[in-house]
């Protein structure tokens, strides 16, 4: 099968290969995949830069697809079932967060697509307790979308909680800023929803999903816009999700004192600058939220079904498997908003997201 895979560390190293189909264990499933969308972790796998990863690897961890194996415990999953997958692969199941189901806390934990090989191949494999059906109305490039919703679920609705009318800001218009503002919208709040003039497409897709402030800082002032929305008190919560110091600086001030910070974005070094002294002396709480957990999936497919949450906008461009490195590039220039790989053309030419002759398509045809 094709899979693209990272063979060694450092920057680049990104192959596309021609590898053995993946045997199953009797508790797993054989997943054809449809889709991968190119997540930051990605990126940054790509230039060296994750911690985490293993080499070589298949990269991939946002996914959908059709189930092509079962293995001979499996029960709930049948063959040609359209699913997706939560990222964690295999966790110590002993340990205090594996005891609370938190196992995107487990240290021993093992992700797709950073520890055992993930969905950017032809075929990828995941245990049936991992698994997901995808709603009858979800295509499978929506579905694609269902892990980093299931991320900004659990920073949204597990690792803090959101009130009716709270005044909220979310800094950070990429996909996952975009997800988060729909999520915290879906519990009655409102959101403003911070960028940068370069992100004027993405504000104006934050618009078609529902989201009525934004804020290009470069051009407007973000505390103007604070101090008229919540008469001069500042939010009551901020969910950062840009990965930029200078925005998380930025926003600290306009956060009510006791207040609460979620830190989404990943930054892209270990160590970054951050106001400390504004989190003392506003007694902030200044909370991370990394991953997700199986809560989170089932919450993200209710929100889904509720027809409170739009996927289909953010998908910016779907590329063939081929053509990966055009899609890293558009990924990494920020050009588009969530860029998906096909690893299978016919189910996306099926889906209207491919032509026979292109393997470029936008979301105008989604």
């Amino acid at each position: 099968m094709k899979a693209l895979q990272k063979q060694r560390s450092g920057n680049g190293h990104l192959k596309l290969v021609e590898l053995t189909e993946p045997e199953i264990q009797p508790d797993e499933l054989k997943i054809a995949v449809a889709y991968s969308g190119i997540c930051g972790s990605d990126v940054k796998t790509l230039q060296g830069h994750y911690p985490n990863s293993t080499v070589p690897i298949i990269l991939g961890h946002e996914f959908s697809g059709v189930v092509a194996a079962v293995g001979s415990a499996v029960t709930r999953f049948s063959i040609g079932d359209r699913v997706t997958s939560e990222t964690t692969y295999a966790t110590c199941r002993r340990c205090e967060a594996c005891m609370k189901q938190a196992y995107n806390l487990c240290d021993e934990r093992r992700g797709i697509g950073t520890q055992v090989n993930g969905s950017m191949a032809m075929f990828v494999v995941s245990r049936e307790a991992s698994c997901h059906h995808l709603p009858p109305q979800m295509t499978l490039a929506e579905g694609a979308l269902l892990e980093p919703l299931a991320c900004c679920v659990h920073a949204a609705l597990e690792c803090t909680t959101i009130t009716a009318g709270e005044v909220i800001l979310v800094t950070g218009p990429g996909p996952i800023g975009l997800l988060m503002a729909q999520v915290i919208r879906s519990q009655g709040a409102t959101v403003i929803l911070s960028g940068l003039a370069r992100d004027t497409h993405r504000l104006r897709c934050a618009h078609a999903c529902g989201i009525r402030t934004t804020v290009m800082t470069d051009k407007q002032s973000l505390a103007a816009i604070v101090n008229q929305c919540t008469n001069g008190q500042g939010v009551t919560q901020l969910f950062e999700c840009s990965g930029a110091s200078v925005a998380l600086n930025e926003a600290l001030p306009l956060v009510a004192k006791q207040g609460r910070v979620i830190q989404v974005g990943l930054f892209p070094t270990v160590c970054e600058p951050i106001n400390a002294y504004l989190i003392l002396q506003r007694e902030l709480q200044y909370c991370g939220s990394r991953s997700q957990k199986p809560s989170a999936w089932q919450t993200a497919l209710r929100l889904y079904r509720e027809h409170v949450i739009q996927l289909a906008p953010l998908i910016s461009t779907v590329y063939s498997l081929a053509e990966w490195e055009t899609a890293f590039d558009t990924a990494m220039k920020g050009k588009g908003l969530k860029i998906l790989l096909a690893s299978n053309e016919t189910l996306a030419q099926q889906e209207g997201w491919l032509h026979e002759s292109t393997a470029l398509l936008s979301t105008t045809n989604g």
